[in-house]
C-alpha cells in the first residue's frame, strides 16, 4: 500500500514534534519524525525493542548510554534493546527522520526520571 505523511495517521508528541505511522504493525514499525530546532524527547529504554534511527535532513544528536552520538543527513544509528537514549536537535533547522523499531516500540517503552 501507498502512504505518504499526507495519508499516514499523524501524531504529535513533545514540544511540537509530528509523527507519521508509515507502517504499524505488532512486528514492526517504521515512522517518519519531525522535530524543530531546540527540542529533544525524553530519555529512555526499550526492554524488548530494537530500532534504527535513519537521518533524512538535518543533524540528530543522540545520548545513547554515556555517549553522545551526532548522526547527519543519510547516516544511520542502532540501539539494541535495554539501551538508555534520546534524540535531540539542537541545529538551526527542522529535523526529520525515520525510525524503524522491530518489534514496535509502542508499550515497550520506560521513561528514565528527568
Amino acid at each position: 500500500m501507498k502512504i505518504s505523511t499526507q495519508t499516514a495517521e499523524h501524531y504529535i508528541w513533545g514540544n511540537a514534534c509530528d509523527g507519521w505511522h508509515l507502517l504499524r504493525s505488532d512486528s514492526l514499525s517504521v515512522i517518519q519524525e519531525r522535530m524543530p530546532p531546540g527540542t529533544a524527547e525524553q530519555r529512555h529504554f526499550h526492554e524488548r525493542a530494537q530500532q534504527v534511527f535513519f537521518i533524512l535532513a538535518g543533524e540528530a544528536t543522540f545520548e545513547v548510554g554515556e555517549q553522545s552520538v551526532r548522526v547527519a543527513a543519510q547516516e544511520s544509528l542502532h540501539i539494541v534493546p535495554g539501551i538508555p537514549h534520546r534524540i535531540a536537535n539542537y541545529g538551526p533547522l527542522d529535523l526529520h527522520f525515520l525510525v524503524i523499531s522491530e518489534p514496535k516500540a509502542h508499550g515497550d517503552r520506560v521513561n528514565e526520571a528527568s
